[in-house]
This record gives structure tokens, sequence and C-alpha cells, in this order.
């Protein structure tokens, strides 16, 4: 039998983490304003070993629609310019030499909507996880319960525990895409 404060940390850790990956993979939902983290999974070929991105370049945003890259070798230029064609985020880099610029064009109304049920689903998804993660819970108090281990009451206690780990867990999912359509609509 497993601690129940221990299966109550478990839960509440996983579902965390659903939330976590939730921002990470809308971090990468382009929202017609320019964002570092767009560039998150670019990798260039850099002395023939394909490194991230902003590890061999400074990556800042002098514009809202512009996101610039500086290479720290200059010779990285093309190969930037290479990985960020690879990497197929729908941007053409311009490159002036010593730097790479990346226009962020303005969003359609249409690719808006779209974008905004991209992240819609996204959401649904992390809450699936979380709704797992109190299935895996309760499953464990309900065998604990059956084994004698913990109390009619206890088993109760806890369900309630775990009922509200997961309410503020979506909550805080809701809240996480509510943000993103925010700036996706009004960016």
């Amino acid at each position: 039998m497993a601690n129940s404060q221990e299966i109550l940390n478990e839960a509440k850790t996983k579902m965390k983490k659903a939330q976590a990956v939730l921002e990470h993979e809308l971090g990468s939902i382009r929202a017609g304003r320019a964002n570092a983290s767009l560039l998150n999974g670019v990798t260039v070929d850099y002395y023939g070993a394909p490194t991230p991105l902003n590890q061999i370049a400074s990556i800042s945003i002098p514009e809202a629609r512009v996101i610039l890259i500086t290479p720290y070798d200059k010779s990285s230029l093309e190969n930037i310019e290479k990985g960020i064609y690879e990497a197929d985020l729908g941007l053409s880099p311009a490159n002036d030499g010593s730097a790479i610029r990346l226009a962020i064009p303005a969003l359609t109304e249409d690719r808006r909507k779209e974008i905004a049920k991209q992240v819609k689903a996204t959401g649904e998804k992390s809450k699936v996880a979380i709704r797992n993660v109190r299935r895996e819970a309760m499953d464990t108090f309900k065998k604990d319960n059956k084994n004698d281990d913990i109390t009619d009451d206890e088993l109760h206690r806890l369900e309630d525990q775990v009922q509200k780990l997961t309410d503020n867990s979506i909550k805080g999912v809701d809240k996480i895409v509510a943000d993103k359509e925010n700036e996706v609509m009004n960016g």
C-alpha cells in the first residue's frame, strides 16, 4: 500500500506537468506577434552537430512583428537560415549578412479562428490527461479501501481532495487556454 499523501502529491505533480506541457505546446503556436518561443524547435547544423538555435544565436524582438536572430558566429548565418526553412514555420528569413530578420505576418480573421480552435483542442487534451491522473488516484484509493488499508470515511475524504486538485488544475488549463485565445484573437 502506498501512502495516501504520496499518491495525492504524485497526482498534483502530474496535473501540474500537464499544465506545463500545455503552456509549452501553446508557446509554439503563432499568434501574429513576434515571440521567441516560435523558434524553440529550430535546430541548426553547427559544425556537423544539430544544435538548438538559441544556443548559437541571440534572439530578440526589436518590433512587435519582427524577430531578430544574431548569431554569435557569423559563419553560421547560412546554416541558421537553412534550419529555419527546414523547421517549416511558414516564415521567410531575411539575411542581411550579419543577422537574420523574421517578419511575422498579420493573421487573417479566419486564420485567427482556426488557431483559436487549435488552442481549445490542445487544452482539451490537457484536461483529458488531468482526468486520467484523477482516475488513477481514485482507483488506487478504492483498491486500498477494498484491501481494508483505508476506511470508507478516509476514502471519501481522499476522493474529495483528488476532485479539488482536478478542479483547480482544470481551472488552470481554462485560464491558460483563455489567455492564449485572447492573444490569438487580439494579437
